[in-house]
This record gives structure tokens, sequence and C-alpha cells, in this order.
């Protein structure tokens, strides 16, 4: 490829929009363009990368007996009606109607569309287990696009579904994929991404991971034992409190004036947040009955656990006057005789045995003091109905009217899960995949089943496994990069070697780069050529912003000495060698690579 007929700009001054690196210089290097929000064309760079990421994944699919297949992009919406989820999942999905009046989706992940394919072939135990992938364009509605491709609408991924007769196969096959998707993460370049344990969210199952690149510009936050090797995506790490030493004081109404947060009301009353008893307050989606969750003071509430118990997505309260709560000074003593009907008291495991607690009085202007949880709570709720039998889950952490959950995020410096030490770090990181096991909340709402080798009937069991190809080559450029552009690793470089033809118009310098790029094109190396007759630093600048491993200098003073200056953009090599033998030094640097 010649650069001179390369369609795409590159410039030097970075986007005011653009939040980090690697949007900013995928729009300065020529690979993407603003289309839409969260939308956006590719330039022939961003395309070559595109499809060595494409092609590594299907090899290390392949490699464990994957097959491929293409799913519609517009699917009917009676598949997403099958499954459950036209009406569960939120404005993320894009429904419309066709010209006949059909309500239709575009496709934002093809769970549905798989079993829809392969129902009627698996209807018998021998063609088990199996696993199909694709790579197409799906499209998500994005609340907030963000990022350049890290956070969009329109994107590509690679989707991959397997089907199994056992959720034991469905383990065995699910560490299979888990290794290949270590593989993928290292031929790519990124050898650095580690994989957490996550929350399944609407995709369902019990057991999922995501693979977490660290870095400062990621938008997830992951929960790091250093200690003990424990790693959780912050929605799904389990957060244990250490308890407060027991404190006996009276149950006390005190005057709190104006006091309406923790802070204002533990400097008033001249004690600590985790001394205090606080109430976060939602609504349910479905019938936008009240949700009151009560927490140590210290600790913030964790909206994915508090939604996957529920069952539901939530909002934040609208607090009016016939919900029986009152805003600042929501406590749990007396509330239930308050509460609007059907709403629903939840408390956190912080609270678990907790005593002497500042909390809300349920009147404005009024704290109570001393609260002991067991004391002055227990009856109350288990007259309520929330005594041993209601809402009890295997962490409970009382043997008395209350039961308490985990509705909290772990905390930096927190006590860790696995080990119980206080090691928690929390680091920041981009997704650049995922996989789940999904076990049977597709197949057995769209009535997939098998007949076992008994004549017994069967519904099989899936597991899911995805990678954003867009978002997968933002990352790789993310943690490769320096202030001049991407730092491509050659497995995935648009080309492997940059030509640069240092003042063209002299004549034995187009001769010998006109050779070469003959000879590399014969060779089966990839190249472009900077044919452009612009100054040296242009076309320096221009090739640090396409990134491309390596770099031959043709010139006039290179000439002289009889040979061309390599280079490569890491900056570790740069060495003088004979145009006549430039060829063979490159096919060997490629080969030490591969």
């Amino acid at each position: 490829m010649k650069l001179s007929k390369l369609i795409g700009d590159r410039f030097k001054e970075r986007p005011a929009d653009c939040v980090i690196d690697s949007h900013a210089l995928m729009i300065r290097g020529g690979y993407i363009k603003y289309v839409a929000n969260g939308i956006y064309s590719s330039y022939l760079p961003l395309r070559r990368t595109m499809h060595k990421i494409e092609q590594i994944i299907r090899e290390e699919m392949d490699a464990i007996d994957g097959q491929e297949v293409q799913f519609p992009i517009a699917l009917p919406a009676s598949l997403w009606e099958e499954s459950g989820r036209y009406e569960s999942v939120g404005k993320e999905l894009l429904r419309f109607t066709d010209r006949s009046g059909s309500p239709m989706v575009l496709g934002m992940t093809h769970e549905e569309a798989a079993v829809q394919l392969v129902r009627e072939y698996g209807q018998t135990y021998s063609r088990y287990p199996f696993m199909i992938y694709q790579i197409q364009t799906k499209f998500r509605d994005e609340a907030r696009p963000r990022a350049g491709l890290i956070r969009v609408r329109e994107f590509t991924m690679k989707d991959a579904y397997s089907f199994h007769t056992s959720q034991e196969d469905l383990e065995e096959y699910y560490i299979r994929a888990h290794a290949a998707y270590e593989r993928i993460f290292a031929r790519v370049g990124v050898p650095e991404v580690i994989s957490v344990a996550s929350d399944s969210g609407m995709m369902g199952g019990n057991v999922s991971h995501e693979f977490m690149l660290l870095s400062p510009a990621g938008e997830d936050s992951i929960a790091l034992c250093d200690a003990c090797g424990y790693r959780a995506n912050m929605e799904a790490a389990e957060c244990i409190t250490e308890p407060l030493p027991a404190s006996a004081s009276c149950l006390t109404e005190v005057h709190t004036p104006d006091c309406h947060t923790i802070e204002e009301v533990c400097d008033f009353l001249h004690t600590s947040p985790e001394r205090s008893c606080k109430a976060v307050v939602y609504q349910k989606n479905t019938d936008d009955s009240y949700v009151v969750l009560f927490l140590r003071g210290d600790r913030e509430v964790n909206e994915t656990k508090l939604t996957n118990f529920l069952g539901c997505e939530i909002h934040p309260a609208v607090i009016t006057e016939d919900s029986g709560l009152t805003a600042g000074f929501i406590g749990p003593v007396g509330l239930t005789k308050r509460l609007a009907a059907g709403s629903t008291v939840l408390f956190d495991r912080s609270l678990a045995h907790a005593s002497d607690l500042v909390c809300g009085a349920n009147k404005p202007d009024y704290h109570y003091t001393g609260l002991s949880v067991e004391r002055d709570l227990a009856a109350e709720y288990e007259a309520y109905g929330y005594g041993p039998s209601a809402f009890r889950g295997t962490d409970s952490a009382a043997d008395y009217g209350i039961s308490f959950h985990d509705f909290a995020k772990i905390t930096e410096g927190g006590i860790c899960p696995h080990c119980g030490k206080k090691t928690i770090r929390i680091s920041r990181g981009i997704e650049v995949g995922n996989i789940f096991q999904l076990g049977t909340k597709y197949t057995e709402a769209m009535h997939m089943e098998y007949t076992d080798s008994d004549g017994s009937v069967h519904t099989p069991v899936m597991g899911c496994y995805g990678i954003g190809i867009g978002r997968l080559a933002a990352s790789v450029c993310e943690a490769h990069h320096d202030e001049y552009g991407p730092i491509w690793p050659l497995s995935i470089a648009p080309w492997q070697v940059h030509l640069c033809a240092v003042r063209v118009d002299d004549a034995s310098v187009r001769a010998c780069a006109d050779s070469l790029y003959e000879q590399l094109n014969d060779a089966h190396v990839e190249v472009l050529y900077d044919d452009r007759s612009v100054r040296a630093g242009i076309m320096f600048s221009d090739a640090d912003l396409l990134g491309i491993p390596y770099r031959i200098i043709v010139s006039p003073r290179n000439l002289s000495e009889q040979c061309v200056e390599l280079v490569s953009r890491d900056k570790t090599l740069q060495e003088k060698v004979p145009s006549e033998a430039v060829v063979d030094r490159i096919r060997q640097l490629i080969y030490e690579k591969q």
C-alpha cells in the first residue's frame, strides 16, 4: 500500500472531546471518524488490525471445536419474547417495527438466535456437546457512549455459544474456553489481561468471568488481593465488614436541626460514620414500590447486588407525602407502621449485631442515638414479616428476627473475601472479554430439549463467550502507546513495515525505495510505502501515528553510506543495514516475533 493513496487524514492536535489516549490517537491517526454518538466509521488501518484480531480469534475458537456461523442483525421480537428478555431488557435493546407492522429488534446479543438455530438439530444426546460462534455487527443503544471504541452503540463482536448435556460437561468446556481467551489476549499483545469473577447481569447464569485490562482509562472497578490472588469485579465482590466493638447505650431521641446527611449528623453528634445507620431509598421499575435499604454509614450501596436480590431494575426514589418516609431522617425504628403498602425493607450485613448507632427517628430534625439492631428492631421486623423465614439467604448473619444480606461495595483496604486479610485494593480496568455459564435459562425458556440414551427428555445447558473486536483493538492501543502514537504489536499491526522515502524527489532515493517496496511485497512482507513528497518531520509524525512495528528509512544521507536505517516503533532497535540486506533482516525480525 502506498501512503499517497491511503484515505484518511492525520493531524497533530488532540481533539478536545477525547477523554482517553486511545480515542485521541485513533482520531488523530486516521483510524476512525465520528458519525453519531457512539457510532464510528473505520478507515483501512483499523480494518486491517481488526481483521488480524478476528483471525486470531477464529483460530483459537476453531481449536476448541468451534464452528463459525452468522446470525441476522435484525431479529423478530418473537424470539426475545420466547426468552422473556423482550420486556425485561431496558432501552439498550433497540425495538422497531417493519413495514408489515411486525415488531423487530436489532441484536445486541444473540443467545435467542443461537438456540433458534440449533434446537431442532440438538434433539438427540448423540450430537452433544457442540459450540457455535460468529463475528458480527451488533447494536446496543448505550445511554452514555464514551472513550471512542471502548463504549459504543454499534460494534463488532465475537460471540460463541456452547451446548451440553450436563453441568459437569459445561464446566469442563468453560475451562477450555478460559484458556483459549488467555491465548487470544497474549497473541494480540496484552498478556497482562486478567480474569475476574463478575456479575452475570442480564445474561443470566450463576458463574461468569470478565477479562480485564488494568488501566486508569477503564470504567470498571476491580477488587484485587495481592496476598492470595483474589480478583473480582466490584459489582460481584463480596463486602466483608469487620464488626465494631459492642457498646450498650439506651435508645434516645435527640434534636438534630437541619442535619440531613450522615456527615452532618455525625459532625453534630461528634460521632463517626461507622457508628451510624443510614437509609438509601429506591423504587422498583416494575411497580414503583419503595425499597428502603439500611446499611452502616461508612458503606456505599452496590446497586447490582440489590437489583439481583430484588429480581428487577430499580431507580432512585422520589419520596412523596404518602410514602411514609421523612427524607433525611429515615430510620428503622417504628418505620414499619408508617410505610406505604407494598414497600420493602432490607438490611445490609454491616448492621448485623451492631449497637450504639445513630439513625433517623422518622420525623423532621430528630435522630436516635444508642440504637442496638438486635435489641431495638428484632421484634418489630419479625412481626412485619421479616422474621427468620422471610428473605433468609444463605449468607444470613443473624439468628433473630432480621435477615442480613450483602448489599455494600467492597472498599480499598477492605477485608479479602478469600483470605480474610485487609489487603483489598481497587483498580480500574477495561473489560475486553467475558464468559458465562448460562445454564438452562434460554434453552428452557425456548423449549429446547433432547432425548437421552434411555429415552428420557432433558434440557441442554449453555455457555456463552464474548469478545468485542473494536474494544480490544482500542484497549491494545491504550496499553501500548506513547505521546506520539500507538505502538502496535506485530501480530495485529496494520502493516509490518513502514517504508519512508525521505526526499523522494531525489532519483537515487526513489529508485532504492521503489526497489525495496517490490522486494518486500515479493517476500510477502506487509509494507506501507510513504512515497509522498513531504518534509521528514511530517513523514515521521505520520509514521508514529500509524504505529507500524518496523520502519525503513531511505534518505540521501543513508544512501551516501550505502545503507538504509532500520528502526522499531518502540525505540528498542536502531541500526544501519546495507540496502541489499534489509529485506532479509526484516524477515528475520518478523520470524523471531512470531
